[in-house]
């Protein structure tokens, strides 16, 4: 990931609006601010959310509350609490997609 040219920033996710994404099981609200290729998004994932597809886009993720599952087409599986992140670059390992049985909120740069 390179960070595109940009000034600096401050961003009050509460003004963001928020969109609505349907996953297999449950949904994800997305606040996303997009900086030319770059995209940086704050996501609360509904309790019982299950991604609808398998991601091979590279992100850095952090968890900020709740708890991620995040489970990789081969098999591995990961949970993640608050606190923890994980770093995966575009097409660098096994796809992955994500699921919570509590529900989670995210901060997501890719």
């Amino acid at each position: 990931m390179k960070l595109p040219t940009s000034p600096f920033t401050v961003t009050d996710w509460s003004t963001v609006s928020p969109t609505t994404h349907a996953g297999e099981r449950g949904e994800a609200i997305w606040r996303t601010l997009d900086i030319g290729d770059l995209r940086v998004r704050m996501v609360e994932y509904s309790p019982g959310y299950l991604a609808d597809h398998w991601c091979d886009r590279g992100h850095v993720l952090y968890v900020l509350k709740g708890e991620l599952d995040s489970e990789l087409r081969d098999g591995r599986k990961f949970k993640l609490t608050a606190g923890m992140s994980y770093q995966v670059s575009d097409f660098g390992d096994a796809a992955h997609r994500s699921s919570t049985a509590t529900g989670a909120t995210l901060f997501i740069v890719d």
